[in-house]
């Protein structure tokens, strides 16, 4: 009698499973976990696999990828893995201090500009359109360099570039939010724009922060890593991706294409990482996506 049970039982968990995997909702929340664990892992590579690829060897200098060196050695006998992990640990946090700083000012900026309306969303509409009309990466360049490059350089520059989509974004959400009847009956009972903005627009706006907040981090670590590249960003003793990428150049002409091309690689996963991140929560939020 036990053995039907148990073949029973078998047989609708094989049901069950394909129905699972084949709901949006659980495939979408599979993507989420699986790209959070990915750059959860990036973001603490330096104290997973600590600094032991890092010291020179120069009996191991310049060998390709082999089992022992996933990604080959350097000219001087590092391991370009553990070196990879360190500098992409690095954009990672950089971007993630970048990107936050960037998306509370677009928070701040966009709810203010609808919420108080008349000059200051002028104002701050015409903020927008200005930094609109000039070109992105120049104006990152700009800045960075003005500003004498360096890490302070480097965050402020990408700071300041960064927040006009998100806080556009986020103004027309207000703007929609402030016609809603709840928000304009208490606006009746005498209420101030701020108490309104505080208590009822803030709240509904979590699930578009975030989304853009994630979104975000990919150009702010490619800005990051590009910087770097130029020599406006992190100074060249640090193990940054873009370091990494600048000192490969002198070195593919010679053959050793994996000094630069496991660590884009790496970078580019990592970017698309965070991109898949977003656009599945933006899934996740969206009432007509998420659930199927």
């Amino acid at each position: 009698m036990k053995l039907p049970t148990a073949i029973s039982n078998h047989q609708t968990l094989g049901r069950k499973l394909p129905l699972i995997f084949s709901n949006r909702r659980s495939r979408t929340l599979m993507l989420i976990a699986l790209c959070a664990i990915i750059l959860s892992i990036l973001l603490l590579g330096t104290q997973l696999i600590g600094k032991a690829g890092l010291e020179i060897s120069l009996q191991e200098r310049n060998q390709p990828p082999t089992l022992a060196h996933p990604f080959g050695t350097d000219w001087l006998g590092r391991d370009m893995f553990t070196r990879t992990v360190h500098g992409l640990s690095l954009s990672l946090w950089v971007g993630l201090l970048t990107a936050s700083f960037s998306a509370v000012i677009a928070l701040l900026l966009g709810t203010l500009s609808a919420t108080l309306g008349g000059k200051v969303d002028a104002f701050i509409i015409w903020i927008i359109d200005v930094f609109f009309s000039l070109p992105h990466l120049v104006l990152v360049i700009l800045i960075a360099f003005a500003l004498g490059g360096g890490v302070k350089g480097l965050i402020i520059a990408i700071t300041i570039t960064h927040w006009m989509n998100l806080a556009r974004l986020l103004r027309a959400e207000v703007l929609q939010i402030k016609s809603s009847d709840y928000v304009q009956l208490s606006s009746k009972l005498g209420h101030s724009s701020l108490w309104i903005a505080r208590n009822h627009i803030l709240p509904h706006l979590v699930p578009q922060f975030l989304v853009g907040l994630i979104l975000l981090f990919p150009h702010a670590i490619l800005h990051e890593a590009g910087l770097t590249f130029l020599g406006l960003g992190l100074p060249p003793e640090i193990p940054a991706i873009g370091i990494i990428l600048s000192e490969s150049m002198r070195y593919l002409s010679t053959g050793y294409w994996w000094l630069a091309v496991m660590p884009g690689v790496a970078l580019l996963l990592a970017v698309k990482s965070f991109d898949i991140l977003g656009q599945s929560l933006l899934a996740l939020f969206d009432p007509k996506t998420s659930q199927g």
